[in-house]
């Protein structure tokens, strides 16, 4: 029976000298064929170079490279580029690139599907079939980064946890791959420029506060009312805003950063002076800012953007208040590509 090739991208640096060591060769060779994966992230042995053809045999002979492919790339009027990613057994999840005039931000995924079921999001519809990876995660950004530089000279600058998934419940690949991207033997970015967001799991809040890591956290809040949140959230119940409010007093007094809420406003669910007045309670009670996010149809008609009278008293009393606001305008809609909207469709067409 043949070996089972392992993907080499599973080992560590230590392992792979030891690996050498092993087959009677120095142990260096483990920190170049390192180098090869995670900092030039090459998916072939033959991309090897100054690897000697011996070596290369070797490293085919043992090991594979499990790595993705860009299915199909979808540019939006905007400039930006929705990707399905092709895993390497045969599942997609979606990635997107979002150029402005100054960035380049890479949204990637952190799981094929999601865990929760927030019922205004596309990607909540879809079973969830595993976690990505750490190299699949890494390599989504080192394909955005690709992207950027052909279509916009530039490198990626920034990189957020918005796609398909839940990023804490693939909490330790989701690190991994942030080590991964941030060291210099890796990608070299700066983790002050790699944004997790969150749905509110407050146990997993607390973990990534205790990280040496020094990424920046954003909470997909939309309700400051837990009645409310657990209407458009129904998982919420197990985590109640109590809980979540304790768990970002804890990430500010470990990071001493303010957590991002992002916060869509629907008509007829969250758009009454009540829920104005719950929002500037919360963020006065939490260090933090608000992200209002101009909300992207799925299809539902339970879910209508309020009107702009009612995004701009939200605006102007949370101003009052002294609380940071931003109002965030969606891109790619045109191509499903924008917050909520990955969902696969275009895989799901192509498999009917």
């Amino acid at each position: 029976m043949a070996e089972v090739k392992k993907d080499i991208r599973s080992l560590d640096k230590e392992a792979l000298r030891a690996f050498f060591e092993q087959n009677g060769d120095r142990a260096f060779r483990g920190d170049q064929v390192y180098q090869w994966l995670w900092q030039k992230g090459v998916h072939s042995f033959t991309a090897m170079t100054n690897l000697s053809l011996p070596t290369r045999q070797l490293l085919e002979t043992h090991f594979t490279i499990n790595h993705i492919a860009i299915d199909r790339q979808q540019r939006s009027t905007d400039g930006t580029i929705k990707n399905a990613v092709r895993l390497h057994d045969g599942l997609v999840v979606e990635s997107v690139m979002i150029p402005t005039l100054e960035r380049t931000t890479a949204c990637v995924s952190s799981q094929v599907g999601c865990s929760l079921d927030c019922t205004f999001c596309a990607t909540a519809l879809l079973k969830r079939m595993r976690n990505l990876n750490p190299d699949e995660i890494f390599d989504q950004v080192k394909a955005i980064d690709k992207q950027s530089r052909l279509y916009y000279q530039r490198p990626l600058s920034n990189i957020v946890f918005m796609g398909m998934g839940e990023p804490l419940m693939n909490y330790n690949n989701v690190i991994k791959a942030i080590e991964k991207i941030t060291t210099p033997e890796g990608l070299g970015m700066s983790a002050k420029r790699i944004t997790v967001s969150t749905s509110g799991v407050p146990k997993m809040i607390r973990k990534l506060a205790d990280e040496n890591c020094n990424v920046k956290l954003a909470l997909s809040l939309h309700s400051a009312r837990q009645e409310v949140r657990e209407q458009i959230m129904p998982f919420a119940k197990n985590f109640p805003l109590s809980e979540i409010e304790e768990a970002l007093h804890y990430w500010y007094q470990q990071k001493g950063k303010n957590t991002t809420l992002e916060y869509i406003v629907w008509k007829g669910i969250n758009d009454t002076q009540k829920d104005i007045d719950a929002l500037i309670a919360f963020c006065k009670r939490v260090p933090s800012k608000v992200n209002l996010i101009q909300y992207n149809t799925i299809g539902d008609p339970n879910f209508k953007q309020a009107d702009r009278t009612v995004i701009a008293a939200y605006q102007s009393q949370l101003e009052a208040a002294r609380i940071t606001v931003t109002i965030r305008h969606s891109r790619g809609q045109d191509i499903d590509a924008a917050c909520g909207q990955l969902a696969n469709r275009s895989t799901q067409q192509n498999n009917v």
